[in-house]
């Protein structure tokens, strides 16, 4: 332990709050929060005998850390969710991808509304639904409401004249004037309570609106509520009924096994399942079951559209009295956390219990197969190419350049099967610049990698190319000693393979699993070396924009290119931004943003 940390540790309050962990980069590692920082901080640095790996290797990467006291356990509950949202500690249980799992978004903050799926809950007074884990049943869901009342899709409301939407019966186009306000907002508060799961309110209040419009002679519109209510009886008889009581609850369920954690939530609302979601867990395995429900309630409840009225768990949680004033404070309404020994809540639980181990166990069944599909595209591929065993690790070589300026090679490298992006390598080639030659590019790059180079060879070397790119790898290749490893062309138009030796290509049969293997490897080394020809191609052109520009010389553009990475970023900074650039000063500052103020005023 160094001087600054066991300063610090000396120095810890005796007070609620969050501690923030960092590495020798700087970067946040680990979020946690504790009723007394100075007896949690520390536990970190006494004996390690009874820590598990994860927090060891998480100890030993510890270079500095930081408090942040609260007035109470609550606030630094919440400051603690807020700040692993925000920075995704590399260290702290979380929800997998859990970027991606969508919302239903209705926005109501306009004057008619629509709906449309999102990832990202904002503060701007629309209404979300979700998070969805089966973007599947999301993408059902909401094109079920749109078709089943009429809403409106597209974001220009300034038209003179409906689209063919309207037409054919898709939309009602208050765009045009066709609806009114308040007519359309009585179907959005409608879609609203459908997505709450109050269906059976649903279903009243379209029976009374469509008896409404039938005595008024309004039968136009008393036929198209009793579609509406058809569709969603429809929907409703696929639900199935589980409590007597009509309640909204949320059911966890939690599973393990050695292919990791998941949590299983059944949503029943009114009585009814609506649906369910299973969620991954990363950086758990070696946490308590108790530790990672608690992580994953945290997570998932902070950033949950809605919360029912009671959430029935597998097991009891320490800080349950906790989360449950957290709940309360943060969705307005009292929250329930309740732990069934008997009955059907009971079961319930052990149903979602099951359902989240059956799902590892489709993902080991789906992993293992896959697995296996590799094994067979790798013999097939060996066999088919008259190779003595599978090609276990392959190597792949591929030129890119636009007439020869910024000429860049890749190399990328399989094992097993799969991608190993640790041994990928890049080159810049000199001897070609200026002047396009594919065959002394391939050339160049092979005499660095298997002449320069001493690393092990591959079983197989592929060459992005026909004939002339494998004839001039070989003479480099065998000329530097490699007789034993073979050597393949991979021609672009049709992914006809050309040996050593032989005139006529080996053409691996459509919908083979050594077609798609080589072709994955093929469009992966075009991938690597294509985004590095951009690269080197974007950072030329900057070098010559900003060379016109007074003030700024090679250093200062290098340091203006390390900052922000990008042309594009460069010129939408602002004056002060630019200033904090290392190297720069506020008169270099402003000469870059006037010169891109004035090619914006000009164009």
């Amino acid at each position: 332990m160094n001087e600054l940390l066991a300063q610090k540790l000396r120095c810890l309050p005796e007070k609620p709050g969050v501690y923030i962990m960092r590495d020798i980069k700087g970067k946040i590692i680990y979020v946690g929060k504790a009723i007394v920082l100075k007896n949690r901080v520390r536990q970190y640095f006494q004996s390690n005998k009874n820590h598990s790996p994860k927090v060891i290797s998480m100890v030993n990467h510890i270079a500095d850390f930081e408090t942040i006291i609260t007035g109470s356990e609550l606030e630094a509950l919440i400051l603690e969710c807020n700040l692993i949202k925000k920075h995704h500690p590399k260290y702290n249980i979380s929800l997998k991808d859990d970027k991606s799992y969508p919302y239903i978004k209705v926005t109501v903050n306009e004057v008619y509304p629509r709906l449309f799926m999102t990832h990202r809950v904002l503060n701007d007074g629309a209404r979300y639904f979700g998070p969805y884990a089966n973007a599947g049943a999301a993408k059902e869901s909401m094109r079920l409401m749109q078709r089943t009342f009429c809403l409106r899709t597209c974001k220009n409301m300034n038209v003179s004249r409906p689209c063919l939407e309207y037409h054919i019966k898709r939309c009602l186009a208050p765009c045009a004037g066709k609806v009114g306000e308040k007519e359309y907002k009585k179907m959005i508060d409608t879609v609203i309570m459908f997505l709450e799961g109050k269906s059976e309110a649903v279903e009243k209040r379209l029976k009374r609106q469509m008896e409404k419009a039938a005595e008024v002679l309004d039968f136009e519109r008393a036929a198209l509520l009793r579609d509406q209510l058809v569709a969603v009886k429809k929907t409703v008889e696929k639900q199935k009924m589980f409590l007597a009581e009509k309640e909204d609850k949320d059911i966890i369920g939690l599973s393990r096994s050695d292919i990791g954690l998941c949590v299983q939530v059944f949503y029943v609302r009114q009585g009814k399942m609506l649906g369910r979601s299973h969620y991954l867990l990363e950086n758990a395995s070696d946490e308590a079951d108790e530790a990672v429900l608690t992580a994953f309630f945290k997570q998932y409840y902070e950033c949950a559209a809605s919360c029912p009225d009671s959430i029935l768990l597998p097991f009891a949680l320490k800080e349950g009295a906790l989360l449950e004033k957290w709940l309360a404070r943060t969705y307005d309404k009292k929250v329930k956390l309740l732990v069934p020994q008997r009955g059907m809540k009971r079961d319930l639980v052990k149903f979602a219990e099951e359902n989240a181990q059956k799902y590892l166990s489709d993902l080991q069944n789906r992993a293992e197969e896959k697995e296996q599909d590799l094994k067979r595209a790798m013999v097939q591929l060996g066999e088919y190419l008259g190779l003595e065993k599978a090609p276990r690790r392959m190597e792949c070589f591929d030129i890119s350049h636009i007439q020869g300026s910024e000429t860049v090679a890749s190399m990328v490298v399989f094992e097993d099967g799969k991608a190993k992006k640790s041994d990928y390598r890049r080159f810049k080639l000199i001897a070609t610049e200026g002047k396009p030659d594919d065959f002394l590019s391939m050339q160049e790059v092979t005499q660095r990698r298997y002449v320069k180079e001493k690393w092990s060879l591959p079983d197989l070397i592929i060459i992005d190319g026909g004939k002339g790119q494998l004839s001039a790898a070989l003479k480099i290749i065998r000329g530097a000693g490699h007789f034993s490893v073979p050597v393949v062309g991979l021609a672009k138009q049709f992914e006809y393979i050309f040996k050593e030796g032989e005139s006529d290509p080996v053409i691996l049969p459509r919908g083979s699993g050594a077609l798609y293997l080589v072709q994955r490897i093929r469009d992966e080394a075009h991938r690597f070396a294509i985004t590095y020809h951009r690269k080197l191609r974007n950072r030329r052109n900057l070098v010559s924009i900003l060379d016109h520009i007074e003030g700024i010389g090679p250093k200062r553009r290098k340091a203006l290119w390390d900052f922000f990475g990008s042309l594009e970023a460069i010129k939408a900074a602002s004056c002060e931004q630019l200033a904090v650039v290392p190297a720069m000063t506020k008169a270099a500052a402003n000469a870059v943003y006037n010169f891109f103020a004035a090619q914006k005023a000009a164009h």
